[in-house]
């Protein structure tokens, strides 16, 4: 008998993600009505909003008809139109939970949210029942599924209906036992620009995992057409957006331009619209250059950009595009330093070398090691922070490039005084190429990354520890 009246409440099982949720149903002399999908309460109930694009209807003659054990790669919200079954789900995910098992009876004031690779079956109760369920993905000849046996001595389903007086088809009987399944690999990551420095520190902070693929510009061009077919997406959570365009003088130039805002912005639409239409969470990183550096204190997230140059321009723009992907984490960052070929190295050489420089002393920021900025980075993903911008520096008071090469040179064991102070216009008086503006302000504001329980790195520390490595 249908429980009328109940409110809309999550019960979470021993399996990680399973959740078995209470319906409101309503019911008078003429029969009942119940909301079976209602995005808007029930994502802010605690439902994962998993994005349905198919609805399915399994409809069940006769008592003790049984189905399963299958877990696909998309994830279910599973309900009963008519009658009653007794579930099962088995946990065939890699991890500490593989070969878990929950049951539970569902009528229709009853549904359970089955997250990817968690097995499902169930066995009907009742004649005639109507066994219903929304799923994020297509069905697809291509997508691959994973099996287990219903009668597995392991997971040791006590079914209500013995299974050889089940009515199951000879498929399902045939499925594999526990010890022969192959667990369930979790969905993808992507990072992009893996050939870059932050790429190189992303492919340190997360390792070599299966399911991690690291791509530079020749394995995937954003840019190029296709790119929505270039991969199977519905299989990917993560995309990490480590790749652009950074030479920021030479986006002053026609050809320069143009190869910008291909990157920057044509390309990062593209991928926008791949996350957005697939549900990927997409990480991008953003930079300093979208502001004027008029401000006198520290740029915050809520700040309206107002770039000088074209390379601004086009982060500004990507980052506008990014902001329109529902599951988005804008990562804005500055003076970045990493593996190869950068300022902090310059100066160590230059010091070593016995040779004196002019450093700019009129543009203010932070240094932002990239070994940290990957950290940073992982935490948004793994605390499961809100979605949206977030600026990642390191800490420390604010210097001129002028006052971290003093640092440098003191650190390498040489005197600060060395190096000379000179204005931007100076310094760059003789050019002969065209030359970009600068914010002369790149300090930006801490206090939002940290209030998700993260700590950027001292400047100083690791700049110390980037010299003596």
């Amino acid at each position: 008998m249908t429980e009328y009246g109940k409110a809309l409440a999550p019960t979470e099982t021993p399996i990680p993600g399973l959740v078995i949720w209470d319906l409101p149903v309503h019911g008078d002399n003429r029969g009942w009505f119940k909301e079976n999908w209602q995005r808007e309460k029930m994502t802010a109930a605690g439902l994962p909003d998993f994005g349905p694009v198919q609805n399915n209807i399994s409809f069940n003659d006769a008592v003790g008809t049984t189905r399963g054990i299958h877990a696909e790669p998309w994830d279910k919200w599973v309900s009963v139109a008519t009658g009653r079954i007794f579930g099962a789900w088995v946990d065939l995910r890699e991890g500490p939970t593989f070969g878990a098992v929950f049951t539970a009876e569902l009528d229709p004031s009853k549904a359970i949210f089955v997250p990817r690779g968690v097995g499902n079956s169930y066995q009907t109760l009742e004649p005639d029942t109507a066994y219903t369920y929304l799923v994020n993905d297509h069905w697809s000849p291509e997508a691959k599924y994973t099996f287990l046996n219903l009668a597995d001595e392991t997971a040791a389903i006590d079914w209500p209906i013995p299974l050889d007086q089940a009515e199951l088809s000879a498929k399902d009987a045939a499925h594999p036992r526990l010890a022969d399944v192959v667990p369930v690999s979790p969905k993808k990551m992507l990072v992009l620009g893996a050939g870059g420095q932050l790429g190189r520190a992303l492919r340190a902070e997360f390792g070599e995992a299966p399911h991690i693929e690291y791509a530079d510009r020749a394995e995937l061009d954003l840019a190029a057409a296709g790119l929505d077919t270039a991969r199977r997406w519905r299989d990917y959570d993560t995309i990490i957006n480590a790749a652009a365009y950074t030479a920021v003088d030479r986006a002053e130039t026609a050809e320069g331009r143009t190869d910008a805002w291909a990157a920057n912005v044509t390309g990062v639409g593209a991928l926008s619209r791949v996350a957005a239409a697939n549900g990927i969470t997409l990480v991008h990183v953003s930079s300093d250059y979208v502001f004027d550096g008029t401000k006198t204190v520290p740029y915050t997230e809520d700040d309206a950009v107002s770039p000088l140059g074209v390379y601004g321009q086009t982060k500004a723009a990507g980052d506008a595009l990014v902001a329109t992907v529902p599951r988005h984490y804008i990562v804005r960052t500055s003076w970045v330093i990493g593996d190869g070929g950068n300022f902090v190295r310059t100066m160590a050489s230059l010091a070593e070398r016995g040779i004196d420089p002019k450093v700019v002393d009129d543009q203010v920021g932070r240094l932002t090691f990239t070994d940290d900025l990957a950290r940073g980075i992982r935490h948004l993903l793994s605390s499961r922070a809100p979605f949206g911008l977030y600026n990642v520096t390191g800490t420390g008071a604010p210097l001129s490039w002028a006052d971290v090469a003093r640092h440098i040179f003191t650190l390498s064991g040489h005197e600060p005084a060395r190096v000379s102070g000179v204005s931007t216009e100076e310094y760059f008086r003789s050019a002969d190429a065209p030359v970009a503006l600068r914010p002369r302000n790149s300090v930006l504001d801490l206090s939002k990354i940290q209030s998700t329980g993260f700590t950027p790195s001292d400047v100083s520390s690791m700049l110390a520890a980037y010299l003596r490595g």
